[in-house]
């Protein structure tokens, strides 16, 4: 196995700085003939060695689009494809579901061996090999060390990610029922496996983003809270004036929390302009009809919206719809909808509060952080029994599969834009000031923007419109 420090002083020796994801790269494959078929390649005036440096990762899209698809279509989260409720016993189809897709994107780069296997065969004691699982609980032992229980289908075992090694910081962001690959060497007894690398299913290194060629702009907006005192009246009406004058924009996506919501947290009534959940709705359906007909307006719920809190989430009753406006579109949360063939994912982001609260220094205030975080573990949700509350379904709804351009969430009212390997992330922020409870946690919101993406270079743009 290639060390970093062994990587960078080889490049170094030739004259080159070199980027962290071709370190990353090398690391997986652990060939140091890798790095003198790079360096034959270089020409001298190379100052840093980027992974277009590398032959074997030209860009490479995930999947193929049509130019016949619709403008827009929901791909997955339509109307009535949520389910209902089941029962416990069914959530071992869902995390099995979880292991063989996301293993399977492991597997590709690093192999694996079945625990079984490894536990039980003398021959693999004084080898380097690879395992895949589940983690099922991670521990920090009184030395500071990291173990981690790690379960595939055939067995269980634990993996000792020793402080003093470089890969000891990945361990410590690792989290509760995520899919990783583990490399390392089992004690001589078999009952622990020493890990020397970490591997996630993550976006490939070569993924390309799929642009689309007729071009246009789509707006990005979140938590708009219909109904709430600290509701941004004034800005939301520049928004609207904005929007309706730029022919343009095709397209408008709000990633959940369109109203206040009744009772969702005790007191909640005192802080409450709009007091009835259908009057809320109503108040809301007329403020987007005076929108420009010709915008698509692609409606998400969120924790605050009147449908259960358990994720996926079905989308807003149509008997809280009649003031809507028929270029409304009602999707689940998750969702996944294609513009133009350029396909975004949709979360309202729940789950930000159980990353944060699991992975050290992550912050409420570094929201391109948490969606980096979902997109190399190609989930939108890892951990169960947190904050946020998970349905079985059949198939995980939580997957990262297929590879968005762009991931769209909200939930901590705090905008922040992304890159991720070719994905555009982006937080959209409120429509609602500081409440007294984002006071008390001391988290301070950044209300009153809109982000517009030009979709022909997925570039984006911060709107503000807290200030005339």
């Amino acid at each position: 196995m290639l060390a970093e420090q062994e990587i960078v002083a080889r490049f170094c020796e030739a004259g080159h700085l070199v980027d962290p994801a071709v370190v990353s790269y090398l690391r997986e494959r652990g060939d140091p003939a890798l790095i003198t078929g790079i360096l034959s390649g270089l020409s001298k005036d190379c100052t840093v060695v980027l992974l277009s440096h590398i032959p074997a990762l030209a860009p490479k899209r995930d999947g193929i689009r049509f130019s016949a698809d619709p403008v827009i279509e929901v791909v997955e989260g339509m109307e009535g494809s949520a389910g209902p409720v089941h029962q416990v016993e069914d959530y071992v189809g869902l995390f099995r579901n979880r292991y063989d897709i996301l293993a399977g994107f492991i597997r590709k780069r690093s192999g694996a061996i079945p625990i079984e296997a490894l536990i039980h065969s003398s021959r693999f004691r004084d080898i380097e090999v690879s395992i895949i699982g589940i983690v099922i609980d991670t521990k920090t032992t009184a030395k500071g060390h990291r173990i981690i229980q790690l379960e595939d289908p055939t067995q269980m075992i634990s993996v000792l990610y020793h402080s003093e090694r470089a890969v000891f910081y990945e361990a410590e962001e690792i989290v509760p029922d995520e899919v990783i690959g583990v490399r390392g060497k089992l004690s001589p007894d078999g009952k622990l496996l020493y890990a020397d690398q970490l591997f996630r299913p993550d976006v490939p290194i070569q993924h390309a983003p799929y642009t689309p060629r007729s071009g246009g702009r789509a707006v990005f907006i979140s938590d708009i809270h219909i109904g709430s005192n600290t509701f941004l009246e004034e800005p939301w009406d520049r928004f609207c004036d904005w929007i309706s004058s730029d022919d343009a924009i095709t397209y408008l996506l709000v990633a959940g929390d369109l109203v206040e919501g009744i009772g969702i947290y005790p007191g909640q009534e005192k802080e409450l302009t709009i007091a009835n959940i259908y009057e809320q709705y109503h108040r809301l359906g007329e403020m987007l009809s005076t929108l420009p007909t010709h915008l698509r307006i692609v409606l998400a719920p969120g924790n605050h919206d009147v449908v259960r809190a358990a994720e996926p989430q079905p989308v807003i009753p149509v008997e809280f719809r009649d003031t809507f406006p028929k270029n409304c579109i009602f999707v689940e949360n998750p969702a996944l909808v294609s513009i133009q063939g350029a396909r975004v994912l949709m979360y309202h982001g729940r789950s930000i509060d159980d990353l944060i609260g699991m992975i050290p220094n992550a912050r409420y205030e570094d929201p391109g952080g948490m969606m980096e975080a979902m997109l190399k573990r190609r989930l939108l949700a890892p951990t169960y029994g947190k904050r946020t509350p998970m349905l079985a379904t059949e198939k995980d709804r939580f997957l990262i599969d297929p590879i968005p351009e762009i991931l769209h969430t909200g939930h901590i009212h705090i905008t922040g834009i992304s890159r991720y390997r070719g994905v555009l992330g982006i937080n959209a922020g409120a429509w609602q000031s500081q409440t007294a409870f984002q006071k008390q946690m001391n988290i301070n919101p950044t209300p009153g923007k809109a982000v517009v993406v030009d979709l022909e270079r997925m570039e984006p743009t911060i709107c503000d419109f807290l200030l005339d």
